[in-house]
């Protein structure tokens, strides 16, 4: 099963429009299930996610943790991609410090 695996710091006040972005499995080699987990260090972040033209999930607050996502526990995003989209997480700091995201991303081809 391919797994995008990342831990980025992302500074106060900015934005990272996508941190799988550069990964093997960015997009979707075939049709694919995919299960993500992700986690900010702290209170005051937002996520977006998107599977190439459809947003899976809205700019929302994390769970806060202070290690990876945990199977199954902070799984709570499952969805389906088509051959060729993108996988985008993207991560905004509204806040006036650094937060660390983790997010973990497993790919099932189908």
């Amino acid at each position: 099963m391919p797994t995008i695996q990342r831990e980025t710091v992302v500074a106060a006040g900015a934005v990272n429009d996508n941190i799988f972005a550069g990964s093997a499995f960015e997009y979707a080699r075939a049709n694919a299930i995919v299960s993500l987990g992700a986690v900010a260090s702290a209170t005051g972040g937002f996520i977006t996610i998107q599977a190439g033209p459809d947003v899976v999930l809205e700019e929302s607050p994390p769970a806060i943790l202070g290690t990876m996502p945990v199977i199954p526990d902070n799984f709570t995003y499952n969805f389906a991609m088509n051959a060729g989209d993108r996988l985008l997480l993207r991560f905004r700091n509204p806040t006036g410090g650094n937060l660390t995201i983790r997010a973990t991303a497993n790919i099932t081809y189908v």
